[in-house]
């Protein structure tokens, strides 16, 4: 486990270069930068599968206080590259917690740097957009690692749902007689979806984000639902045809979070 801070650099691809200290994880990550400001969540976001391949800046600037539980988890894994902060709590405060930041940071090889202005760095991305970087403890060469951070392919058109769905339907059943019968499609989607619906009443299928609309009516739902997801909606092709198809021939209500609202818009 990593002890001691070691200098690390983070380029963006328009040239801006921030100077930090890696306090967990080693090497090099890209990724698309992007920020958060909430004041807690911190694992519930790294966990969350629409975060799958971004590095993701924190502006509160004491992140890691009340430590980590598995309680928290949104998904099997984390799925940021990489977490950005301004100062990282080395000694949680927490009757739940299981294990520190740093220390789960490290058991799931995830980079964790602080010593940034994180706001600085989120007033910059906020202005000029989401755009392709790099983390490194490796490279001290900032104009080499910018040039790195402008080469890589990025995230756009590349189908990052399929990266995170689950790999078979799996149903959750909700105490006492179900209200209604819900299908969900799982495009990366977070556990507190299902909770909140089985909570409301509802019995849940949760569906591989390749199940075809003829698959899906097959399992007489009551509604559809499409989850949150990473990525461009864009390469999507199939959840796109298969949303098309549902809206004109299902005859039942239908919804979406995040990437599954924008899938049912093209």
């Amino acid at each position: 486990m990593t002890t001691q801070p070691r200098p690390a650099l983070i380029a963006l691809a328009d040239g801006t270069v921030f100077r930090g200290q890696c306090v967990a994880g080693d090497g090099e990550v890209f990724g698309e930068m992007v920020f958060n400001t909430s004041m807690t969540g911190y694992q519930e976001i790294l966990t969350d599968p629409s975060y799958a391949g971004q590095l993701v800046t924190m502006t509160y600037p004491h992140i890691g206080n009340y430590g980590v539980t598995p309680d928290d988890d949104e998904s099997s894994q984390p799925h940021v590259r990489a977490l950005i902060m301004k100062q990282c709590c080395r000694r949680p405060s927490n009757q739940r917690a299981a294990m520190g930041l740093i220390e789960y940071l490290e058991q799931h090889g995830v980079l964790g740097i602080e010593g940034i202005d994180t706001r600085q760095l989120t007033r910059h991305v906020r202005t000029e957009g989401a755009m392709n970087s790099v983390v490194s403890t490796t490279e001290s060469d900032a104009d080499a690692l910018v040039e790195r951070a402008r080469a890589w392919e990025g995230l756009e058109g590349r189908d990052l749902a399929q990266e995170v769905t689950c790999d078979e339907t799996y149903v959750v059943e909700p105490e006492g007689e179900a209200r209604a019968h819900v299908v969900a499609f799982d495009f990366g989607m977070k556990r507190n979806i299902v909770r909140k619906l089985v909570e409301a009443g509802c019995r849940v299928t949760v569906v591989p984000a390749t199940t075809t609309a003829a698959e899906a009516m097959a399992l007489q739902p009551d509604g559809i639902f499409l989850s949150n997801g990473p990525g461009d909606p864009r390469p999507l092709h199939y959840a796109i045809d298969t949303a098309k198809e549902l809206i004109a021939t299902a005859d039942l209500p239908m919804f979406g979070i995040c990437l599954g609202h924008e899938i049912l818009g093209l």
